[in-house]
């Protein structure tokens, strides 16, 4: 019910002390991001729904002590997975309301982990950026559409993308289509193919540079500073196969084909199809640099 000043210094740095010990005893799974915290279990058995129950009190008990209320109104419950019960929570004496999509630092997840809701979101939010660039610049040459392009569009739907991204031609052709429409404005390739564009400018399209980052990530995982992260979600293909960049990953079986679309499996045939000299770049530079030449001749 109460925050941190806008602004001051110590604020956050105070109110991270004060909330820091939010998950003593608590079973479940406790998410802290500034003045937001999530609760999250696996709930396959009453017991499971008792525990997550139990973890509730523990915070309403410990906000009353500290005399720091939860804002109960804003607290909901997202249920996710099929042949969920839909069991009810409580927070005190307040049920908790059941919500079918929530905003998560800027990122909307629905209780299918479809993602469209996302996509539709980013893809109003950028061409109305977009809009306003048209209308507003008078010159529409590549030395000023593209570095606002890059600027103020782009980013809005490339945030936190390797999470979020579409499962859906729908949704895939709907964020290209921003795109699309960025390159039409430039002066002088109005008539052009939308690829015949893209190399004009240099740019890769949206699909492409979703896939880069894909890359970039996983070489993180395996070969960078989230290496130890890395051995908890890749298994390494066995080593002793003729035809392979030496770094070759084991592609995983899920019965649901959501599962499909997670990082960790979405890209490992595109990964396995990496030259070696890719994969064996001794840096994340070199490796963005033989990487875009790869990709380069890709269609």
């Amino acid at each position: 019910m109460s925050g941190v000043l806008q602004g001051s210094v110590l604020g956050p740095a105070l109110f991270n002390i004060f909330i820091n010990d939010l998950d003593i005893g608590i079973e479940s799974t406790l998410i802290k991001f500034a003045d937001d915290t999530k609760l999250g279990r696996i709930a396959t058995a009453l017991e499971d729904r008792v525990i997550i129950q139990n973890d509730l009190d523990k915070l309403e008990k410990l906000s009353e002590v500290n005399r720091m209320k939860f804002n109960k109104d804003k607290c909901k419950v997202l249920h996710l997975g099929r042949n969920n019960q839909f069991h009810t929570y409580r927070m005190g004496g307040d049920c908790l309301g059941r919500s079918m999509a929530e905003r998560d630092l800027g990122v909307i997840v629905d209780h299918k982990l479809n993602m469209s809701q996302q996509c539709d979101a980013v893809a109003k939010k950028a061409n109305l950026i977009l809009g306003c660039i048209n209308r507003c610049v008078l010159s529409k040459t590549r030395e000023v559409i593209l570095p606002l392009y890059s600027a103020l569009v782009r980013p809005q739907l490339e945030y936190c993308v390797q999470f979020w991204a579409p499962h859906f031609k729908k949704d895939v052709e709907k964020l290209e289509r921003v795109q699309r429409r960025a390159t039409r404005m430039i002066k002088g390739l109005e008539n052009m193919t939308y690829e015949g564009r893209l190399k004009e400018l240099g740019l890769f399209s949206l699909e492409k540079r979703r896939l880069r980052g894909d890359m970039i990530a996983v070489f993180g995982y395996l070969k960078g500073c989230h290496k130890e992260e890395g051995e908890n979600l890749f298994i390494l293909a066995s080593k002793d196969r003729t035809r392979s960049n030496g770094l070759k990953l084991q592609q995983g079986r899920f019965r649901l084909d959501i599962r499909k679309k997670f990082l960790t499996v979405r890209m490992v045939k595109h990964w396995n199809k990496l030259p070696r000299e890719v994969v064996e770049s001794p840096s994340l530079e070199i490796f963005k640099s033989r990487l875009d030449k790869c990709l380069s001749g890709m269609v």
